[in-house]
């Protein structure tokens, strides 16, 4: 067999067909090469919803707890659907149902771009029209004509196309975590059984380091497409009269769905052509020795997968009981769940806090997530998994840096409470008051007009109607101004957009503490994993990492954005309405704001920090039961020992 082996590798005109040789669709690295770009793609299309999240909750009016159910809402399907990859195995054509996957999310990604076709143009208050209405949003009396005009308007909001809306936004988020499921597990062990043993670790590498990068690429794709107005496919330049930084701008948040689908479609076709099991990967003499172990060992496990599902059904919970009840594996589970779903909430909604906190425009909040944070953490990750591979690090020695780690997390983390300036003076709004201001309670203003201004006297109004302004002035630089405002000291005059939080001049070290913080925390993440495959028995590691990612998803990952919406909402001053409804959220206390958002993220970060110190106590004491063990590798002995002792208990049971 070595012999035909070092035959077929010297010989270029050896045993193997041609034709198949020649052909990619044989090739384990062309499988890699298409795998990346799937997983690229799909990735871009998590992080790019992350993005844009707030712009849709704008568009279409929704509280920060909607928007963040709808951020969480892909991992419903996922979730549900997840346990059976394990059962499924090398059962299936695994290529073909990788791009089954690949094209349901490309489907997914149209059905979350539909909305903005199926639905009228973006509605603002004062929006130049063409019915004759009040759109300077003036102070003046009501006339009947803009009353008519309002009920136009709240018929076309409430019109099937408007209220179907939401639920079809959720159904693309579902089918998308849906198409999530194969392609990932599918594709791993799809080439951990077909590269060379010495090639599959780099294969496995380049796949982790596609999926670090791909929600950054969402983000920065986010950034660039909020860069356009929502409706520059509906409207005339010359009708696009709001600027990136006016508080009523919404970017096209659809146009990223459109170029993500395509990727998606274009990245599935190849597996179409992939057959179910291709040529194994020539890895010269390290495959000849171990070929025959390896057919050893797939003979002893192949009747083990044969069980039947409903047996695998039955068999679940007791396997997760079994794993659940080694110590250590919990409370390192528990640990990775808190900062799971901190990394849920902050994913979701860090870029508008930056947003609102710091007065900056939605696509460069977004970038500050997807150029800076993210690079970190992926960084951080690296090199958590570099110093542990230096130092040689023991169970011990990995839960002690994974302590270390998040306690200087904490530390850096809690000054961002401190960053930020309180919420500027709105008239009528903040500080709060419910008496009508009289300089402008002869204007009849509406409701729900919503054109921020900014007087001259540094407070800011709602809208010119507000301000008890008059006249429209435009200064040779074709810039507009109202003048002769009532409500306005001194000048009497006022600016379109918001005065801003004055809080500019911080985002600078803001940011550089969020992304030292960001880098720190993502130290732990390769320590952790390393602990939960080192303290659970040899067979049942790959259900431990199946029931730990189903404990992200069920304590973090869906949990968490609704929880960050739902504190979010809890800071607002001011709720839209439009209609007689409330719609989104116009008016933070960023106070409130930002010490209930950061609060949670330190909350989340002290009961991980606790679970860390909870697995140092508890391996010192198992330390203490045992025999002195040698300098070195002794921790891994340990914990193999420890984990051989358990899995006797449990044949026994």
């Amino acid at each position: 067999m070595g012999a035909k082996d070092l035959s077929v590798t010297s010989d270029p005109e050896g045993s193997r067909p041609p034709a198949r040789r020649r052909s990619p669709f044989n090739s384990v690295k062309f499988f890699v090469f298409c795998h990346s770009l799937l997983q690229l793609a799909q990735l871009l299309v998590s992080g790019y919803m992350k993005s844009s999240i707030s712009t849709i909750e704008r568009r279409y009016g929704l509280s920060s707890q909607k928007s963040g159910l709808l951020a969480a809402f892909n991992e419903v399907g996922n979730t549900v659907l997840i346990v059976f990859v394990s059962f499924l195995g090398s059962r299936v054509h695994r290529p073909r149902f990788i791009g089954g996957g690949a094209l349901l999310a490309g489907l997914a990604s149209l059905l979350m771009a539909l909305p903005h076709f199926v639905g009228g143009a973006y509605d603002y208050t004062d929006r130049i029209s063409s019915s004759g209405e009040n759109s300077s949003g003036l102070c003046q009396s009501e006339s009947p004509l803009a009353t008519s005009s309002s009920n136009q308007s709240c018929s076309r909001q409430e019109s099937p196309a408007q209220l179907g809306v939401y639920p079809l936004l959720l159904m693309g988020q579902l089918l998308l975590g849906i198409a999530a499921v194969p392609i990932q597990p599918f594709g791993i062990s799809f080439i951990d059984d077909h590269a060379s043993r010495k090639n599959s670790p780099l294969y496995l590498g380049i796949l982790l380091a596609v999926t670090s990068i791909g929600p950054a690429v969402g983000f920065i794709t986010g950034s660039l497409m909020l860069r356009f107005y929502v409706d520059f496919d509906k409207l005339p330049e010359a009708q696009i009269k709001l600027t990136h930084k006016d508080l009523r701008w919404v970017g096209a948040w659809w146009l990223g769905f459109l170029v993500a689908a395509c990727l998606l479609f274009l990245t599935a076709l190849p597996y179409l052509f992939f057959p179910r099991s291709i040529s194994k990967e020539d890895g010269g003499d390290d495959d000849v020795v171990e070929s025959r172990p390896d057919s050893k060992q797939q003979q002893q496990t192949n009747p083990v997968q044969e069980i039947s599902l409903l047996q695998f059904l039955k068999s679940f919970p007791r396997i997760a009981l079994r794993t659940l009840r080694s110590p250590i594996y919990l409370l390192v589970v528990l640990a990775q769940v808190n900062l799971a779903a901190l990394l849920a909430g902050l994913a979701t909604f860090m870029a508008k806090f930056i947003e609102r906190q710091f007065s900056q425009t939605v696509s460069f909040s977004t970038m500050m997530i997807g150029g800076v944070c993210i690079p970190l953490a992926v960084l951080g990750t690296v090199l958590g998994g570099v110093l542990m591979r230096r130092l040689n690090l023991s169970v011990s020695g990995a839960s002690k840096l994974c302590t270390a780690a998040i306690l200087l997390c904490m530390l850096s983390s809690t000054p961002l409470l401190f960053i930020g300036c309180p919420t500027q003076k709105i008239a009528g709004v903040f500080p709060p008051s419910t008496a009508v201001l009289p300089c402008s309670s002869g204007c009849r203003c509406p409701q729900e007009a919503f054109n921020p201004v900014c007087g001259s006297d540094g407070v800011e109004f709602r809208s010119p109607c507000h301000a008890g302004c008059i006249t429209i002035a435009t200064d040779p630089n074709n810039a507009t101004n109202y003048a002769e405002c009532r409500c306005v000291a001194g000048l009497g005059s006022a600016a379109p957009g918001t005065c801003g939080s004055g809080c500019s001049g911080l985002l600078l070290p803001f940011v550089a503490l969020l992304g030292v913080t960001s880098f720190i925390a993502s130290f732990s993440q390769t320590p952790s994993y390393m602990m939960i495959l080192r303290t659970v028995p040899t067979e049942d590691k790959s259900f431990a990492v199946g029931v730990q990612y189903m404990m992200f998803r069920v304590l973090a990952f869906m949990p968490g954005p609704v929880l960050y919406g739902s504190v979010i909402d809890t800071t607002c001053i001011l709720w839209g309405e439009k209609c007689g409804k409330r719609t989104s959220c116009q008016y933070y206390n960023l106070d409130r704001f930002r010490q209930r958002f950061l609060g949670l993220q330190v909350v989340f970060v002290c009961g991980g920090l606790l679970c860390f110190l909870l697995t140092v106590v508890v391996l010192r004491r198992r330390a203490r039961r045992q025999e002195p063990q040698p300098a070195g590798k002794g921790g891994y002995e340990l914990v193999s020992a420890l984990s051989k002792e358990k899995g006797a208990e449990d044949l026994k049971t």
